[in-house]
């Protein structure tokens, strides 16, 4: 396994991550035992951040990877949750980033993970309703009780992050970025009031901070598999994206053919290629990769063992490069 170091962050964090979204049946209903066993393999491969959050399964993937890390496992790792995105019973969500609302969500999701603490603590999407000074203040709260180790910040604009890290250290950005979603504006039909590549990245770099890019695979497009028709579930909630199952799709289903071509011409997996796209970049910590049996955390890993030379990458580049502010 690689391993890299940014300033912010006392130990050194595996350039691959596993995320934990799955484990809650939101996408493809990975059972218990199968999620355990794909943990289980990760950290037997020297993977040693996992990337969850309570609304993944509204607290079901928090319950497994708890599980999970019995026996001794808690302490090889580095978990990265999250609070601030709230559901009711119908599983319909609102952002709050009160104090009274993360002081409750610390002690849930530290129960739910069977553990005392949370490595890195991130706010999972801006509260506009909210002042920041409050927010502020329940970290500190519970950073200064142990509860948490380092703040992270996700889906926050550039501005946002300048002025938390003005009140508080903010160690940690997390943020949506693939080979064809590099400063979009929208995950999902979610608005990102950012652009990655051209503010986050920068923006890490400079501070010394660890960037984890999520949907790495942009939900399995960089895979190759797609076709050209149906390929989810109406309970897949990839059926909601636009980019995947709307009008949008055969610009980015033609831009991943691509790169399938490429993939072909040098004799590597494309999931492989996307995964190393951005592992080879310096601002890059590790990436929150999903896998949803032990053959796809296999070919995550088989990723670290090869590199995309300068001019794979300078090729890779040509055929993105009409994606860049897509």
């Amino acid at each position: 396994m690689i391993y890299k170091k940014v300033d912010m962050i006392k130990e050194e964090i595996s350039s691959i991550g596993i995320g934990c979204w799955n484990f809650g049946g939101d996408w493809d209903s990975s059972e218990e035992l199968n999620a355990i066993k794909i943990v289980h393999a990760a950290i037997d491969a020297g993977i040693n951040l996992f990337d969850v959050a309570p609304v993944y399964g509204y607290g079901k993937a928090e319950k497994v990877l708890g599980k999970a890390l019995k026996e001794g496992k808690r302490q090889k790792i580095i978990i990265a949750s999250k609070c601030g995105l709230l559901w009711n019973e119908r599983h319909e969500t609102r952002n709050n980033l009160t104090r009274k609302s993360i002081l409750n969500e610390i002690d849930n999701s530290l129960k739910r993970l069977n553990t005392d603490y949370i490595d890195i603590y991130q706010l999972h999407w801006p509260d506009s309703n909210t002042p920041i000074e409050e927010t502020v203040s329940a970290l500190e709260e519970i950073k200064k009780s142990g509860k948490i180790r380092y703040i992270g910040l996700s889906n926050f604009p550039k501005k946002d992050i300048e002025k938390f890290m003005i009140l508080i250290e903010v160690n940690v950005i997390q943020a949506l970025y693939n080979m064809l979603e590099r400063n979009t504006n929208k995950y999902h039909n979610i608005p990102l009031n950012y652009e990655t590549e051209n503010e986050i990245l920068p923006l890490a770099k400079k501070n010394g901070q660890a960037f984890l890019p999520y949907s790495p695979l942009f939900q399995g497009l960089l895979t190759g598999k797609f076709t050209k028709g149906k390929n989810f579930s109406e309970k897949d909630i990839r059926s909601e994206n636009p980019k995947l199952a709307g009008d949008q799709f055969n610009t980015y289903y033609n831009g991943a053919l691509a790169l399938v071509e490429f993939a072909n011409s040098i004799g590597r997996p494309l999931n492989e290629i996307a995964f190393n796209w951005l592992r080879q970049r310096d601002e890059v910590t590790s990436i929150i990769g999903g896998a949803s049996n032990l053959a796809q955390l296999e070919g995550n890993i088989h990723s670290t063992t090869w590199d995309l030379t300068e001019d794979e990458l300078d090729q890779i580049n040509g055929i993105i490069e009409p994606f860049k502010n897509m």
